[in-house]
């Protein structure tokens, strides 16, 4: 299998499968003088793992990093710092239960990546979907806090639910202080209530909803990314659309910014301290490619969770005619999971876009 890793200068390699007995990654390219813990980066593994509220998979994983390599204690900063060489990071998997996937052995699963894995390698694992299960994304997030160490404190990156099946936020009442204080990332808290009585209901119901997600990240200076085919907006919907479950990405107003006139849509400028101030932020941070130095903003479609326990009607790999459901634990809305997943894909781009201005300005 090819294209396990991503980026430029900053480079993460991705490996391992949702059954086997663990999982992880290499990250390549990180500068060396860098404080990194263990538990640095536990702290956003643990705002992913499974288990965490009835309204995510019940899969029991602690999901406890270990380095491997890449870092060395620093007598002179008294704790262990990147050394510039491969951090290698291993994600050990202790509950799974291939048992509730004999069903499926010989079945596709509609929506699912089984009939496109098979027809492309003649070979798939069927437990959990092995590397395209969504337990790959443990390892993003592992990669994205060491990203964060490269774009340093001045740059923050976070993101929220803002939709989960039919029902959106109030944008007004958006508040990032309640957003980990609830089980969905919301950060409306009046719209809590409701999403707890969907997901009740579409749990119970053996389906599942999906959600939109948004990130945001500020601190960003101008002058990151660059024109035509390193886009950093192109960079991050790439990035974003390798997010397992996702079906679109929108940059700013997206998709809405259709529907505007020209004057609707333009980031108007006024003189500000040093650089210019904007008037809004239509083009979510970015224009021609290249940072604003505004908000970088943007907002990820997720499909309901492909594995359901109501029958659909698929066939096997024969080619007989089956209805196919599927035991064990999974996610009714994948979606509340993804946050710190495309936080950490947010991180990974703007760390490599980093490096890279960095390499070509001397900035």
């Amino acid at each position: 299998m090819s294209h396990n890793t991503y980026g430029h200068l900053f480079r993460v390699t991705t490996w391992g499968e949702s059954h086997g007995p663990a999982l992880g990654c290499v990250v390549d390219g990180c500068p060396p003088g860098l404080p990194l813990t263990e538990a640095f980066i536990q702290g956003f593994l643990d705002k992913r793992r499974p288990g965490t509220s009835r309204f995510v998979t019940q899969r029991q994983e602690p999901d406890a990093v270990k380095i491997l390599s890449g870092v060395f204690e620093d007598d002179r900063t008294g704790g262990p710092v990147t050394t510039g060489t491969p951090i290698s990071l291993m994600i050990e998997n202790t509950d799974q239960r291939s048992k509730d996937y004999g069903e499926i052995r010989d079945r596709y699963r509609p929506g699912h990546a089984d009939y496109s894995y098979d027809a492309k390698y003649g070979v798939r694992d069927y437990r959990g979907g092995g590397r395209s299960s969504a337990r790959e994304t443990a390892a993003r997030v592992a990669a994205g806090a060491v990203a964060r160490r490269v774009l340093g404190d001045g740059i923050m990156i976070r993101g929220a639910v803002v939709q989960i099946g039919p029902h959106a936020i109030d944008r007004e009442a958006w508040d990032w202080a309640i957003v980990e204080d609830n089980p969905f990332w919301c950060p409306d808290a009046g719209m809590v209530a409701t999403w707890e009585a969907f997901l009740d209901e579409t749990r119970k119901a053996g389906s599942s909803a999906g959600a939109i997600v948004e990130v945001q990240a500020s601190g960003v200076p101008a002058g990151w990314g660059a024109p035509v085919y390193g886009k950093l907006d192109g960079e991050l919907a790439g990035a974003m659309m390798s997010i397992n479950a996702v079906k679109g990405v929108e940059i700013g107003a997206g998709f809405a910014a259709a529907a505007f006139s020209g004057e609707q849509n333009a980031d108007e400028m006024r003189a500000g301290n040093g650089a210019p101030r904007f008037l809004s932020n239509n083009n979510g941070g970015v224009a021609g490619g290249i940072s604003t130095g505004q908000d970088v903003i943007v907002r990820i479609a997720i499909k309901p969770t492909s594995s359901i326990l109501n029958e659909v009607k698929s066939v096997t790999r024969d080619g007989e005619e089956v209805d196919v459901r599927t035991k064990g634990r999974h996610d009714p809305c994948v979606g509340i999971r993804a946050v710190p997943v495309a936080e950490a894909m947010m991180a990974c781009v703007l760390a490599d876009a980093k490096l890279r201005h960095r390499g070509q300005t001397g900035r």
